[in-house]
């Protein structure tokens, strides 16, 4: 899933494609890495098609169905932004494992003859095979086509099935509707991993060496030693004040000097990547030019002796004289630095670990993939035995690893609410299965419903809705095999509770990403509970008005806050209002739009005159107040208690909305950073409402102390905002304009349509 599809520009216009294109085409150009410049390269190739498509209208920016002869549930190539390139995910030339079935199979390497071949009596029966032993991958939903279309033919479903064949056929020359093999099946537990072992392998593989570890590695082990017989060389004429020349070299001494500099310049031809030592302005460039004139029989004039004496005794001075107890202790130090095992080197034997797992999935155990180095391991690839593997390859293996996602949460594994969004299907995937009887039925439906949640989604205008898995055919083929019952519920209820739970718990201040809001949704639709979650709208495509389910959230928060709450009372809500507002729309036709809803939003924004980006911004941001942007429907329908309680969870919060003030001293455009640390404040309230009175005080005095932790511009910064909730919490209110006690209190909200009060620092300082 793109999880910035909703936050896009609606310019379809050809403006915003334009603009991307030309910074793939300088990425392309100009990056010193040479897989970024290919992935940008791709990014070229894609924006130009996308603005083709537009400009010989086969391509409909902002619908369901945007490419021409396409229907809506072919998976689509969707850049940044939600725009389809027109090309099917699944199409392109035939991949490896396609050309090595047709092979197999004696057919012609064609998508239409493999499709053909997979509804033969032999193709059915390796269908069947793959379908019993679960050694498939799908990587793409529509690779799990034809194993359905195998299932519905064994369960005796001929007629679903030819249903199924007639809606498939028209792409079967065009799309790959056939799964790719997998050396094993799919774990089917509660575990989640961020990445595959495989794909954990492979990075490591590409490890390449550091260019200044290997440079200073160079110079330790190659040219300090050089730059010391140098000077054991030179310091054979000093005298006993270690000046040099003052006595006449011993016999041999010049020809000893010519095999000195053959053997630099041999070096120089096999270490390339020190440039010092060809400085002739260097302690070692004049050591060597000195030694180049009187091996060819030239005197040296009196400034070259000059620098020569001086660059001896800094060398003497600085590390002591050569074979001393100093400078040796200096030495070997550096050559064990030297001799240390390269990244690269540890990363590629960690790799060769992690070849001896199964690749399709996480390692339960990483403890053994990040362990020293071992004997054995020593007499294969000459790394010294006991190493320790780095922090950097160690963090590469703790992403395959396969714990419970709020284990992951908790060591780290999964920094943000993001990439949370992105491991959560994994989970949900399981939920969505479990109404199948049939067990091969319900990993082929599991692993459909992964690959679709990696499905990009599209830019969509006038609220219309992203594709469904259930709008798939080969789901709708087998949806009367789908069996409810309470446990299946109880499931999903108590998965959504916990997966609720590590979001609030393990992310507080920020905002629930839309991917995450859309598999809670999931769950809350399989629990059948009366949840309605919103997903965060973008203000550059916002319509001016919201779904009736935004209302449904606005109703839910009222029934939880309600009744002179902190948070209702600090943003000056009357939840009464939202309740009767509900009550009037209630029996009427079913809508698409809640229009009181969006009134109410309108009013609450101060009915902004314009039109812009900002004051869409404004609206939708009473949308999130009123609504908690999902915390009320957690907390009130799914019973999320986070295990810390709602104290700590508030000062958190704090602390994050302390970190985001920080960042605005140093931002020349903070208008963004300040919006998501009005989404921390606005969190903190909702959790402050749910203390009771004690708890509410004891966190009101700890905030102080925390502004006082960061620098002196935070608390300036938040002092009107700090004042405006001990105002509230204790009794009063603000004006209709967010402010009291002559603008010394204020009401902290995030997107204006002019400059923001938190943007300017009152101590003075100067913004960096």
């Amino acid at each position: 899933m793109d999880t910035h599809a909703d936050k896009q520009p609606p310019n379809v216009s050809g403006s915003y494609p334009e603009g991307r294109l030309a910074r793939a085409f300088v990425t392309a150009l100009t990056d010193a890495d040479p897989a970024t410049r290919a992935r940008a390269d791709e990014r070229v190739q894609g924006w130009r098609r996308v603005l083709a498509g537009m400009a010989a209208g086969t391509l409909r920016i902002g619908s369901r169905t945007p490419v021409e002869g396409l229907p809506t549930w072919v998976t689509l190539e969707v850049l940044h932004g939600g725009f389809a390139t027109g090309v099917p995910s699944a199409g392109g030339p035939l991949l490896p494992y396609e050309a090595a079935a047709a092979r197999r199979a004696g057919v012609p390497e064609d998508r239409e003859a493999l499709f053909a071949h997979a509804l033969t009596e032999e193709g059915l029966t390796e269908l069947w095979a793959l379908l019993d032993d679960g050694r498939y991958d799908i990587a793409v939903p529509e690779e799990a086509a034809l194993l359905t279309v195998a299932w519905l033919v064994r369960a005796g479903e001929g007629e679903a099935a030819l249903e199924l064949v007639a809606e498939l056929r028209p792409f079967a020359d065009r799309l790959r509707f056939t799964p790719r093999p997998s050396g094993a099946p799919a774990p089917d537990t509660g575990a989640v991993h961020r990445r595959t072992v495989a794909e954990a392998g492979a990075a490591l593989s590409r490890r390449r060496p550091n260019g200044a570890v290997e440079t200073q590695r160079e110079a330790l082990a190659v040219w300090r030693p050089f730059a010391d017989e140098l000077l054991r060389h030179w310091l054979e004429t000093a005298g006993p004040d270690h000046r040099v020349l003052a006595r006449e070299p011993a016999a041999g001494w010049h020809a000893r000097g010519a095999a000195l500099l053959d053997r630099y310049r041999s070096l120089s031809r096999e270490h390339t990547l020190c440039g010092r030592h060809r400085d002739p302005r260097g302690n070692m460039g004049i050591l060597r030019g000195a030694l180049e004139e009187t091996t060819a029989g030239r005197p040296l004039d009196a400034r070259r002796t000059g620098l020569l004496r001086h660059a001896v005794t800094s060398m003497v001075r600085k590390r002591g004289l050569p074979g001393s107890d100093e400078h040796t202790a200096l030495r070997r130090a550096q050559a064990a630095q030297a001799a240390l095992p390269s990244h690269r080197d540890l990363a590629h034997l960690v790799a060769d670990r992690l070849a001896g797992l199964p690749q399709g999935a996480g390692a339960a155990d990483v403890t053994a993939l990040v362990a020293p180095v071992t004997e054995e391991e020593q007499r294969r690839s000459a790394l010294p035995a006991g190493t320790t593997v780095p922090s950097a390859i160690r963090r590469v293996v703790e992403g395959a690893r396969s714990a419970p996602l709020a284990t992951l949460v908790e060591l780290g594994v999964v920094p943000s609410a993001e990439v949370m969004a992105e491991l959560v299907p994994q989970l949900v995937a399981a939920e969505t299965a479990a109404v199948y009887r049939d067990g091969p039925l319900r990993a082929l439906m599991a692993a459909n419903y992964r690959a679709f949640r990696r499905r990009r989604s599209l830019l969509l205008l006038d609220l219309a809705r992203q594709v469904r898995p259930g709008e798939l055919p080969w789901v709708r083929a087998v949806s009367a095999q789908r069996s409810e019952d309470a446990g299946a519920e109880g499931s999903a209820r108590a998965t959504l509770r916990q997966l609720g739970e590590v979001a609030v718990d393990g992310f507080p201040g920020t905002l629930l990403p839309n991917p995450l809001v859309r598999e809670l949704a999931v769950l809350a639709d399989r629990a059948r509970l009366d949840a309605p979650l919103v997903e965060e709208l973008a203000a550059d495509i916002f319509m001016g008005t919201f779904s009736p389910k935004f209302q449904a959230a606005a109703v839910v928060a009222a029934e939880l806050l309600g009744g002179g709450s902190l948070y209702e009372r600090y943003y000056g809500i009357d939840y009464a209002d939202v309740l009767a507002l509900d009550r009037d729309t209630r029996g009427r036709t079913r809508a698409r739009t809640a229009a009181g809803f969006a009134a109410l939003c309108h009013e609450r924004a101060g009915r902004p005159s314009s039109h812009g980006v900002a004051a869409n911004g404004t609206v939708i941001e009473q949308a999130q107040i009123l609504t908690t942007h999902n915390l009320a429907t957690l907390v009130h329908r799914a019973g999320v208690a986070p295990a810390c309680g709602w104290a700590d969870l508030a000062r958190r919060c704090f602390v994050t909305v302390c970190r985001l003030t920080g960042r605005v001293q140093y931002e020349p455009r903070p208008l963004g950073t300040i919006k998501d640390a009005a989404y921390a404040w606005r969190q903190m309230l909702f959790q402050l409402s749910l203390c009771d009175d004690e708890a509410v005080a004891g966190v009101l005095r700890g905030l102080r102390d925390e502004t006082a932790r960061h620098p002196a511009h935070v608390a300036a910064r938040l002092a009107p905002a700090l004042a405006g909730l001990r105002l509230v919490a204790d009794g009063g209110a603000f004006a209709a304009d967010g402010t009291a006690e002559a603008g010394r209190a204020r009401r902290l909200t995030g997107w204006t349509t002019s400059g923001h009060w938190l943007s300017t620092d009152p101590t003075g300082a100067a913004r960096r």
